[in-house]
């Protein structure tokens, strides 16, 4: 069963503002830092179990994002073949990309991954391009969430403009996620020490249920799952294509 489908994007502290602060003052503070959060959202700590290495953790994030991009690329392609899409499904695939990659995952690396890369030199400018991504995929995600409408998806114009904004981030998040993967996170973790790895993989656990509440990804999965069903892409054998005609019998 999926969770409920929020109407609209979350009210209250920015996500990503308690995140950038809680980024900067580790930076300052070193691997001895104490680990806080600040403002409204502040809490008593929460116990939590051991929290797996920051780049495993922010590349199995990007497990989401892959699926969320899989739905777009669905939902592109019935747009354009003038086919349905349910509202409620675009809107809530686009609510993940707001809420937990934007709001939350973008956030840990804006705070704690890219500050540490920034001064070098063989990855400093895939940052800066990084940065500028985050920023254009934040116009294409309130533009996504501002039109997932019936009426919208109705209209061939707004609905043709929706395709686009799909097709946009897709072909900008894909290369973005493989850039991070093979590049920024194995940076990360050459130049942070040990401890202090592990220290922000307990963090980056810590934050995660201060912030939701919960372990978030795996309700973000199933909320992913429903939305994959709903479209009918769900089932992974259906991508395994038939080799016959590439055997060396054929």
């Amino acid at each position: 069963m999926t969770a409920p489908r929020p109407s609209s994007p979350r009210t209250g502290p920015g996500r990503r503002a308690v995140l950038l602060g809680g980024g900067l003052a580790a930076g300052a503070a070193g691997a001895s830092a104490v680990w806080a959060l600040t403002g409204p959202s502040a809490a008593a700590p929460v116990p939590a179990a051991p929290g797996i290495p920051p780049d495993d953790d922010l590349m199995r994030e990007h497990g989401v994002l892959k699926r969320v991009l899989l739905c777009y690329r669905e939902m592109t392609r019935r747009i354009q073949a003038g086919d349905r899409v349910a509202a409620p499904d675009l809107h809530d695939a686009a609510l993940i990309i707001h809420d937990y990659i934007e709001g939350f995952h973008e956030g840990l690396e804006e705070g704690y991954v890219f500050p540490r890369l920034r001064r070098e030199p063989a990855v400093a400018g895939t940052v800066t391009t990084l940065l500028v991504q985050h920023a254009r995929g934040r116009v294409l995600t309130q533009f996504i969430l501002a039109n997932a409408t019936a009426r919208d998806l109705a209209s061939p114009g707004t609905s043709g403009r929706l395709a686009a904004a799909m097709q946009a981030f897709v072909r900008m998040y894909e290369p973005h996620e493989a850039r991070e993967d093979t590049v920024i996170f194995p940076a990360f973790r050459r130049v942070v020490p040990a401890q202090e790895l592990a220290d922000f993989g307990q963090h980056f656990a810590d934050l995660e249920r201060q912030q939701f509440g919960r372990d978030e990804f795996g309700a973000m999965v199933a909320r992913v799952a429903g939305i994959e069903q709903h479209l009918g892409i769900y089932e992974l054998g259906q991508f395994t294509p038939q080799v016959g005609p590439f055997s060396p019998s054929a």
